[in-house]
């Protein structure tokens, strides 16, 4: 068993379904940030593509729903999966969190669909 820590991509809606909404999409990362602990807490090193991408954004000036987001989001997203070594895809509707795992599955990394399916490095941690 290879013991090493991965570095595990939480893929799912951020912009979906929220019309620009900025609470919406608040809400939406505050969904993909609650996966963080347990997947820290199973050995692992979480990482979400907004937390690199807003920043991005914010320093050229703009922000997720503008148009310059479609080119910073998805290739954000891209450039973090060569990287990373496995995809935690939370549920719901989402094109790029699906982009994210035909793009782990086309580099053969494993895809999660479930905290539980992680191999757990360190003993279980009370939540």
């Amino acid at each position: 068993m290879n013991d090493k820590p991965k570095l595990i991509l939480i893929a799912g809606p951020y912009r979906s379904g929220t019309d620009g909404d900025p609470q919406a999409m608040a809400a939406n990362l505050a969904r993909l940030e609650a996966a963080a602990w347990p997947v820290f807490a199973a050995g692992h090193l979480p990482v979400i593509g907004e937390w690199i991408a807003l920043p991005v954004l914010r320093s050229a000036g703009a922000g997720p729903t503008e148009p310059l987001a479609d080119q910073v989001l998805y290739p954000t997203a891209d450039r973090l999966l060569a990287h990373c070594d496995a995809v935690l895809r939370l549920p719901g509707d989402s094109a790029g969190a699906d982009q994210d795992v035909a793009t782990a599955r086309g580099r053969g990394l494993p895809v999660y669909y479930d905290i539980a399916e992680i191999p757990r490095l360190t003993p279980q941690e009370s939540v």
